[in-house]
């Protein structure tokens, strides 16, 4: 399979209706997917909720998930518990926990929804027979962390699966980030600014509101342009037999 990269913005979202048996809409854009990658990837998606508007609260039996607020403020219900949550944090929901988002805003709440198998969910999936007991689930751990001050986290012990790092990228004029492509898939959405992200299979000029997916081995270099460039990174390693991809 060649390393690829997949480009994805804004446009055109859908309107989904009832998410996790929410009443009202909510706008919703794919913008990665498990086909064309290597890793165990669910989903990178983007959401919006207007004033009032609501994700229920749902049970994790199979994922793990981090929501990644990008503009306005609500509430997120945390095995039952309510918090209040902002622009700039995290919701990290490791397996067996609940989450649920409230819009509590004058403006519209959106976030990233960054989606991955639990370790539990991949093991069941090469178990041959398909009646194998199934253990018990964790009582799962669900988090708030604050994105914009600590600026790079990572979201183990909460999450167990492939995502390792999270990190906000702000590089000057000129100035390079390089992401590794060996043993690692990275997604860049960018929050403000320009850049030009640079791989083997070519440029791609960024700007607010797009996202560059790498597959594995795919080295993806990130070059500010101007304006106070600004992204969030997510990285993701690839399981390996041969023990690749086991830190950044």
């Amino acid at each position: 399979m060649r390393a690829e990269l997949q480009v994805s913005d804004l446009s055109s979202p859908s309107d989904v209706h009832g998410v996790h048996g929410a009443a009202g809409v909510t706008q919703w854009r794919s913008l990665a997917g498990g086909r064309g990658l290597r890793g165990p990837y669910e989903a990178v998606e983007w959401a919006c909720v207007p004033p009032g508007g609501l994700s229920g609260e749902h049970l994790h039996t199979r994922t793990e998930e981090i929501y990644v607020l990008l503009t306005g403020r609500g509430e997120a219900l945390l095995n039952g518990v309510p918090h209040p949550v902002r622009a700039g944090q995290l919701v990290v929901t490791g397996l067996g926990a609940t989450h649920g988002l409230r819009n509590t805003g004058p403006s519209p709440l959106s976030w990233l929804t960054l989606e991955v198998p639990a370790p539990r969910t991949l093991a069941l999936a090469g178990t041959p027979r398909k009646d194998a007991p199934m253990a018990p689930l964790p009582d799962g751990e669900a988090v708030i962390v604050d994105l914009g001050e600590l600026r790079d986290v990572d979201p183990r012990p909460t999450l167990q699966g492939p995502l390792r790092r999270i990190r906000l990228l702000e590089p000057a004029p000129g100035a390079r980030e390089h992401l590794p492509g060996q043993g690692f898939e990275h997604t860049v959405f960018v929050l403000e600014g320009t850049a030009t992200a640079s791989g083997p299979s070519g440029d791609v000029a960024l700007r607010e509101g797009m996202a560059v997916t790498t597959s594995g081995g795919e080295d993806l270099t990130i070059t500010g342009s101007g304006g106070g460039f600004k992204a969030v990174c997510a990285s993701f390693v690839i399981p390996s037999p041969h023990g690749t991809g086991t830190g950044l």
